[in-house]
């Protein structure tokens, strides 16, 4: 299991509940110790040291986009723009979202990591980056692929709705099948709307 805490990545080892209780829902779980530092999870836990606060829509990792300006960001798509090809040819989405939604998640910074723990490129939490099989979620082919794949899955499940598709990527399918929409998170709503905004950029 994987927690974040402002950033920074650490191990807990803590009783947890059935992981059925949150499958198909990626939003993190948010709970308060007692010194009034906040923590993130991707999976609920039982302790009573910590006060359950509530799930909310991912974060995306805004360090890695701080001082980016649009030629720094021209500069790393370029980078990956094989990779993105590659796999975006092979699970048949257009690889114009793809970049749109890396440009948004870590403005194509391999070594991203987001305040809940969301890593890489296209910042797959770890549980979904191992139900994808990838290993490293850092290596750029191995995150991308996932990262692809995931979002296909999410455009057929909505058939093909890139608003709701783009909102479950970023607060689980479940959530928008709850709401029958776009949750009504702050944080996944500027997402979409971001991901939209840039997307024609990358066309």
């Amino acid at each position: 299991m994987r927690w974040a805490r402002a950033g920074l990545m650490v191990t807990l080892l803590s009783a947890l509940l059935p992981i059925s209780a949150v499958a198909g829902d990626k939003r993190p779980y948010m709970y308060l110790d007692k010194n009034g530092t906040h923590w993130f999870t991707d999976r609920p836990l039982r302790k009573e040291s910590l006060v359950y606060l509530g799930r909310y829509g991912r974060p995306t990792a805004e360090r890695s986009c701080r001082g980016v300006n649009n030629r720094i960001l021209r500069e790393r798509a370029a980078r990956h723009h094989a990779l993105i090809q590659t796999h975006s040819t092979a699970e048949r989405v257009d690889p114009a979202l793809v970049k749109a939604v890396i440009a948004v998640e870590s403005c194509f910074d391999p070594d991203a990591i987001s305040r809940v723990g969301a890593s890489g490129l296209m910042q797959l939490m770890p549980t979904t980056a191992s139900e994808l099989g990838v290993r490293n979620i850092f290596n750029p082919d191995e995150n991308i692929r996932g990262g692809v794949q995931y979002l296909r899955k999410m455009l057929e499940r909505f058939d093909h709705n890139t608003r709701l598709a783009l909102a479950a990527y970023n607060a689980g399918p479940s959530a928008v099948e709850r709401y029958r929409g776009i949750p009504p998170y702050r944080e996944t709503r500027n997402y979409v709307r971001k991901v939209l905004a840039v997307l024609n950029d990358y066309h």
